[in-house]
């Protein structure tokens, strides 16, 4: 019973992610559909292609759901499937057709492609129709209509980011509310490590930390491909400004999380040691818990579409964390051994990075802390 209880919530979860899923993918399958459809009649009705499945193929490839700057897969597309074209039509005609004369194509084309560019795309494309010129007969009009249908297909889904835009700001606010809820759940678990004298909460936190980066590593990319569609669609180029401005502060973030590590490992052996206080570990553990509400604050400010609400949240993130900035010094933390010391040392860059991510300049969030 125990285990049909467990399938049913497993089932449960998956079919409401999925749903999920689903709901908020709707527009980007609309897209999608109209893309390939559009991009295959155009090629059959006006260019008089015989099924250019490479169209469709090529617009959907050029869309998809990734989050790489689609100009760059659409470039990918194209000069993969041209470039592909001429090598396997140049090695057909030297080497002939055959079993083995295809892996010798696709090899060579896989290794050209490799030394020509790092994308993914771009080497599929490229060894995908090096392989087909030397297995399959050329089409009507030439080996090279392939190449023309996905220009085409790259083309309609170009078009489509310009006259069908999606919110550049939607995926980006997401990422960083979750980067901050990661930061601010690793201060809260330092701070319950020392609360509870437990070294295991506070390398908890560490590992935490580090599973961040690869949700920094992807908003980057969801910078690069939104920054993109904002140059590209007219309806969304007035948020240019604002997307630069979250990419400056995701360079904080990222920065805060790297001393967050480094804080997170200090602590552990503080703990390990007893290097604090009773009083200095209460100084600290409130620090530590202000600072991650202060995080959550600054994250409902870079999360927020309207101009309004975003300035007062930031405003009121970063009264925060001036505040708390003002306290960091050993002696107003009662903090009294050389390891305890360090603690505190190693949280001060953590803050001018946040207060950074808050939008103040470095040398202000500098002055923030007390002299030593």
């Amino acid at each position: 019973m125990t285990g049909l209880s467990a399938s049913r919530r497993f089932l449960r979860t998956r079919i409401k992610t999925g749903l999920a899923r689903s709901r908020n993918s709707l527009l980007p399958a609309v897209q999608m559909t109209a893309c390939a459809v559009g991009a295959y009649a155009f090629a059959e009705y006006v260019l008089g292609h015989t099924g250019p499945l490479f169209a469709a193929t090529s617009s959907l490839i050029a869309l998809g759901f990734s989050r790489d700057p689609r100009l760059r897969r659409v470039m990918e597309v194209g000069l993969g499937c041209t470039i592909g074209i001429v090598i396997g039509d140049l090695l057909l005609h030297w080497l002939g057709a055959g079993i083995w004369q295809a892996a010798v194509v696709l090899l060579f084309s896989i290794l050209v492609a490799r030394f020509l560019d790092s994308g993914t795309i771009f080497t599929t494309q490229l060894g995908l129709q090096s392989l087909l010129v030397v297995l399959l007969p050329a089409p009507a009009g030439g080996p090279f209509t392939r190449s023309l249908d996905a220009v085409v297909g790259g083309i309609f889904a170009l078009l489509v980011t310009i006259l069908m835009p999606k919110d550049p700001r939607r995926e980006p606010r997401q990422d960083v509310r979750k980067i901050l809820h990661e930061l601010a759940e690793v201060l809260r678990e330092c701070a319950d490590g020392l609360v509870d004298n437990d070294s295991t909460k506070a390398w908890h936190a560490l590992i935490r930390g580090r599973n961040c980066q690869p949700l920094v590593d992807r908003m980057r990319q969801t910078l690069r491909a939104s920054g993109e569609v904002a140059t590209l669609a007219p309806l969304y180029r007035r948020h240019r400004d604002e997307l630069a401005g979250l990419e400056q502060s995701l360079e904080f973030i990222d920065l805060a999380l790297r001393n967050s590590r480094v804080f997170a490992r200090r602590l552990t052996s503080a703990i390990n040691h007893t290097a604090l206080s009773d009083e200095a570990i209460d100084s600290i553990s409130e620090v530590l818990m202000e600072t991650a509400a202060a995080v959550d604050e600054l994250s409902l400010g870079l999360a927020e579409l309207h101009d309004g609400a975003r300035r007062a949240h930031l405003r009121g993130a970063r009264q925060d964390l001036i505040e708390i900035a003002s306290r960091l010094h050993p002696k107003m933390l009662d903090v009294q051994k050389l390891e305890g010391e360090t603690v505190v040392m190693l949280f001060r860059p953590l803050m001018v990075d946040l207060l950074e991510a808050s939008g103040m300049d470095s040398r202000e969030a500098r002055d923030m802390l007390p002299p030593l």
